[in-house]
C-alpha cells in the first residue's frame, strides 16, 4: 500500500467516524431538547418522523397547536443558523406528508428551532427555544 492510498483510506475512515460522532451529539441533543420542552409543557408526540423528502426531529403538542420542530446541536457557534432555507423547505415537506398521512390538515401548526451548545461532558448544555423560527415554505406554505 502506497502513502496515497493509506491518506485516502485515513481520510475516509476520519469521515465515518466524524460522521458518526455527529449523529451520536445529534441524537443526544435531540433527547436533551424533548425533555427541555416537556418541562416547558409540550407534549412529545413523535421522534425522528422520516420521510423521502425531509425529516423532522421532533413533533408535539403546545396546547392547540401541532409543532414540528428542528433541533440543532454543536459544540460550538451558534446552531440555529444552520437552518436554512433548504433545510426549512424539507421540513415543511415532512410536515405536510404527516399532516396528511394523519389527516390533520386542519390543525394549527408551527415550526420551532431548538439550539444547544454542548461546551463539554462537564457542563450542562445551553439551550435555547425559538418558538415560529420560520413559516412554512414552498409550494405548501399555505398548510400551516
Amino acid at each position: 500500500m502506497d502513502a496515497r492510498q493509506l491518506t485516502t483510506d485515513n481520510r475516509q475512515m476520519t469521515s465515518i467516524v466524524r460522521a458518526f460522532l455527529n449523529r451520536l451529539l445529534g441524537d443526544r441533543g435531540e433527547r436533551a431538547a424533548a425533555r427541555y420542552l416537556r418541562r416547558q409543557g409540550m407534549r412529545i408526540w413523535l421522534r425522528g418522523y422520516r420521510t423521502r423528502t425531509g425529516e423532522i426531529d421532533l413533533i408535539a403538542r403546545d396546547g392547540d397547536t401541532l409543532v414540528f420542530i428542528e433541533v440543532k446541536s454543536r459544540r460550538q457557534g451558534v446552531p440555529a443558523e444552520a437552518v436554512t432555507p433548504e433545510k426549512q423547505r424539507r421540513i415543511t415537506s415532512a410536515a405536510l406528508g404527516f399532516l396528511h398521512r394523519y389527516k390533520l390538515l386542519d390543525e394549527r401548526c408551527r415550526f420551532d428551532v431548538v439550539a444547544i451548545v454542548w461546551p463539554d461532558d462537564r457542563h450542562p448544555p445551553r439551550i435555547e427555544h425559538f418558538p415560529n423560527a420560520f413559516e412554512a415554505v414552498g409550494r405548501w406554505q399555505m398548510f400551516c
